[in-house]
Protein backbone atom coordinates (compact mmCIF):
# COMPACT_ATOMS: atom_id res chain seq x y z
CA UNK A 1 0.00 0.00 0.00
CA UNK A 2 1.70 3.42 -0.97
CA UNK A 3 2.00 5.66 1.93
CA UNK A 4 -0.40 8.69 2.03
CA UNK A 5 1.26 12.18 1.09
CA UNK A 6 1.51 14.26 3.45
CA UNK A 7 -0.81 17.38 3.41
CA UNK A 8 0.75 20.58 1.67
CA UNK A 9 1.01 23.20 4.58
CA UNK A 10 -1.08 25.96 4.35
CA UNK A 11 0.51 29.03 3.88
CA UNK A 12 -0.24 33.24 3.00
CA UNK A 13 1.03 32.51 -0.70
CA UNK A 14 -1.59 29.19 -0.81
CA UNK A 15 -4.11 31.22 0.34
CA UNK A 16 -3.42 34.00 -1.86
CA UNK A 17 -3.05 31.99 -4.72
CA UNK A 18 -6.33 30.22 -4.14
CA UNK A 19 -8.80 33.15 -3.18
CA UNK A 20 -6.96 34.68 -6.82
CA UNK A 21 -8.45 31.71 -8.49
CA UNK A 22 -11.93 31.53 -7.03
CA UNK A 23 -11.97 35.30 -7.91
CA UNK A 24 -11.39 35.34 -11.21
CA UNK A 25 -13.01 31.82 -11.91
CA UNK A 26 -16.32 32.47 -9.94
CA UNK A 27 -16.26 36.35 -9.01
CA UNK A 28 -15.33 38.22 -5.91
CA UNK A 29 -18.81 37.94 -4.59
CA UNK A 30 -18.34 34.03 -4.17
CA UNK A 31 -15.01 34.55 -2.21
CA UNK A 32 -16.14 33.32 1.03
CA UNK A 33 -13.93 32.34 3.92
CA UNK A 34 -15.54 29.18 4.03
CA UNK A 35 -15.11 28.59 0.21
CA UNK A 36 -11.58 29.48 0.50
CA UNK A 37 -11.13 26.74 3.41
CA UNK A 38 -12.72 24.22 1.27
CA UNK A 39 -10.53 24.66 -1.67
CA UNK A 40 -7.46 24.18 0.33
CA UNK A 41 -9.21 21.36 2.33
CA UNK A 42 -8.58 23.25 5.69
CA UNK A 43 -11.28 24.34 7.61
CA UNK A 44 -11.99 28.29 7.60
CA UNK A 45 -10.53 29.12 10.93
CA UNK A 46 -7.07 27.86 9.42
CA UNK A 47 -6.89 30.99 7.37
CA UNK A 48 -7.17 33.10 10.36
CA UNK A 49 -3.64 32.03 11.57
CA UNK A 50 -1.95 33.42 8.69
CA UNK A 51 -4.34 36.12 8.40
CA UNK A 52 -5.51 37.34 11.42
CA UNK A 53 -7.79 40.12 10.37
CA UNK A 54 -9.64 37.33 8.38
CA UNK A 55 -11.75 38.80 5.33
CA UNK A 56 -10.69 42.29 5.47
CA UNK A 57 -7.12 41.05 5.36
CA UNK A 58 -7.39 38.85 2.62
CA UNK A 59 -9.09 41.89 0.50
CA UNK A 60 -6.17 43.85 0.86
CA UNK A 61 -3.21 40.72 0.67
CA UNK A 62 -5.37 40.11 -3.07
CA UNK A 63 -4.96 44.30 -3.72
CA UNK A 64 -1.66 44.44 -2.89
CA UNK A 65 -1.05 41.06 -5.47
CA UNK A 66 -2.66 42.72 -8.39
CA UNK A 67 -0.87 46.31 -7.74
CA UNK A 68 2.98 45.94 -6.62
CA UNK A 69 4.37 46.11 -9.52
CA UNK A 70 7.98 46.19 -9.82
CA UNK A 71 10.28 47.63 -13.19
CA UNK A 72 13.58 47.93 -13.54
CA UNK A 73 15.33 51.53 -13.43
CA UNK A 74 15.51 53.05 -17.11
CA UNK A 75 17.75 56.31 -17.58
CA UNK A 76 14.46 57.78 -19.68
CA UNK A 77 11.64 58.36 -18.15
CA UNK A 78 9.28 58.02 -20.65
CA UNK A 79 10.42 54.66 -21.53
CA UNK A 80 10.38 53.56 -17.67
CA UNK A 81 6.77 54.95 -17.08
CA UNK A 82 5.67 52.75 -20.15
CA UNK A 83 7.34 49.20 -19.00
CA UNK A 84 5.63 50.77 -15.36
CA UNK A 85 2.24 51.05 -17.37
CA UNK A 86 2.50 47.77 -19.29
CA UNK A 87 3.57 45.52 -16.64
CA UNK A 88 0.71 46.70 -14.18
CA UNK A 89 -1.97 46.48 -16.94
CA UNK A 90 -0.83 42.95 -17.64
CA UNK A 91 -0.71 42.04 -13.98
CA UNK A 92 -4.55 43.57 -13.30
CA UNK A 93 -5.75 41.81 -16.49
CA UNK A 94 -4.25 38.54 -14.99
CA UNK A 95 -6.60 38.79 -12.34
CA UNK A 96 -9.86 40.75 -13.32
CA UNK A 97 -11.60 39.27 -10.65
CA UNK A 98 -10.07 41.43 -7.99
CA UNK A 99 -9.96 44.70 -10.36
CA UNK A 100 -12.85 46.01 -7.83
CA UNK A 101 -10.52 45.45 -5.18
CA UNK A 102 -7.06 47.76 -6.92
CA UNK A 103 -9.72 49.88 -7.68
CA UNK A 104 -10.84 50.73 -4.02
CA UNK A 105 -7.85 49.70 -1.65
CA UNK A 106 -5.68 52.19 -0.99
CA UNK A 107 -2.01 51.01 -1.68
CA UNK A 108 -0.74 49.15 1.46
CA UNK A 109 2.92 46.80 1.93
CA UNK A 110 4.35 45.81 -1.03
CA UNK A 111 2.53 47.67 -3.02
CA UNK A 112 2.99 51.03 -1.55
CA UNK A 113 6.96 50.46 -1.55
CA UNK A 114 6.47 49.55 -5.19
CA UNK A 115 4.99 52.41 -5.99
CA UNK A 116 7.37 54.69 -4.18
CA UNK A 117 10.39 53.07 -5.82
CA UNK A 118 8.37 53.72 -9.59
CA UNK A 119 8.13 57.77 -8.10
CA UNK A 120 11.49 57.49 -7.28
CA UNK A 121 13.20 55.74 -10.45
CA UNK A 122 10.92 58.57 -12.85
CA UNK A 123 11.95 61.18 -10.50
CA UNK A 124 15.54 60.09 -10.96
CA UNK A 125 15.07 59.89 -14.52
CA UNK A 126 14.17 63.21 -14.77
CA UNK A 127 10.05 63.22 -14.59
CA UNK A 128 8.93 66.22 -13.27
CA UNK A 129 6.70 66.65 -10.61
CA UNK A 130 6.52 62.69 -10.06
CA UNK A 131 4.35 62.02 -7.61
CA UNK A 132 1.77 63.52 -9.83
CA UNK A 133 2.54 62.40 -12.83
CA UNK A 134 2.42 58.84 -11.18
CA UNK A 135 -1.01 59.14 -10.28
CA UNK A 136 -2.31 59.95 -13.39
CA UNK A 137 -0.36 57.36 -15.36
CA UNK A 138 -2.06 55.08 -12.18
CA UNK A 139 -5.33 56.11 -13.07
CA UNK A 140 -5.04 55.68 -16.58
CA UNK A 141 -3.76 52.22 -16.27
CA UNK A 142 -6.73 51.45 -14.07
CA UNK A 143 -9.01 53.22 -15.78
CA UNK A 144 -8.17 51.68 -19.35
CA UNK A 145 -8.29 48.17 -17.75
CA UNK A 146 -11.85 49.17 -16.37
CA UNK A 147 -13.13 49.73 -19.49
CA UNK A 148 -11.70 46.58 -21.46
CA UNK A 149 -13.29 44.80 -19.00
CA UNK A 150 -16.54 46.15 -19.40
CA UNK A 151 -16.08 46.28 -23.06
CA UNK A 152 -15.31 43.00 -23.63
CA UNK A 153 -17.79 41.62 -21.52
CA UNK A 154 -15.84 39.91 -18.55
CA UNK A 155 -17.75 40.27 -15.53
CA UNK A 156 -18.56 38.37 -12.52
CA UNK A 157 -21.39 35.56 -12.50
CA UNK A 158 -24.66 36.98 -11.07
CA UNK A 159 -25.70 33.96 -9.91
CA UNK A 160 -25.07 30.05 -9.07
CA UNK A 161 -26.39 28.78 -12.74
CA UNK A 162 -24.52 31.15 -14.66
CA UNK A 163 -21.43 30.13 -16.80
CA UNK A 164 -17.67 30.44 -15.19
CA UNK A 165 -16.18 33.64 -15.35
CA UNK A 166 -13.62 33.57 -17.84
CA UNK A 167 -10.61 35.63 -17.40
CA UNK A 168 -9.07 37.79 -20.15
CA UNK A 169 -5.80 36.36 -20.12
CA UNK A 170 -7.86 32.92 -20.95
CA UNK A 171 -8.97 34.25 -24.36
CA UNK A 172 -5.46 35.47 -25.15
CA UNK A 173 -4.62 39.39 -25.94
CA UNK A 174 -6.76 41.53 -28.14
CA UNK A 175 -5.30 43.64 -30.23
CA UNK A 176 -7.40 46.32 -30.56
CA UNK A 177 -7.50 47.24 -27.13
CA UNK A 178 -3.90 46.61 -26.55
CA UNK A 179 -3.53 49.57 -29.74
CA UNK A 180 -5.66 51.51 -27.81
CA UNK A 181 -4.09 51.41 -24.92
CA UNK A 182 -0.75 52.32 -26.62
CA UNK A 183 -2.18 55.08 -27.96
CA UNK A 184 -3.66 56.59 -24.61
CA UNK A 185 -0.89 56.32 -23.08
CA UNK A 186 1.35 58.17 -25.65
CA UNK A 187 -0.80 60.80 -25.66
CA UNK A 188 -0.34 60.63 -21.73
CA UNK A 189 3.37 60.91 -22.00
CA UNK A 190 3.13 63.51 -24.09
CA UNK A 191 0.66 65.69 -21.69
CA UNK A 192 3.40 65.04 -19.49
CA UNK A 193 5.99 65.80 -21.39
CA UNK A 194 4.53 69.54 -21.98
CA UNK A 195 4.16 69.97 -18.36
Amino acid sequence: MPAKRPPIPLSRERIIDAALHIADTQGLRRLTMRRLGDALQVEAMAIYHHLPRGKDALMDALAEHVTAVHVDPSPDWREGARQWCRASRALLREHPGVLALALTRPPKGRAAMALREQTDQLAEAGLPDAPRAVRALRAYVFGAVAVEVQQSGWAEPMGEDDEPWRPPSAGGGDPASDADFEIGLEALLTGLAAR
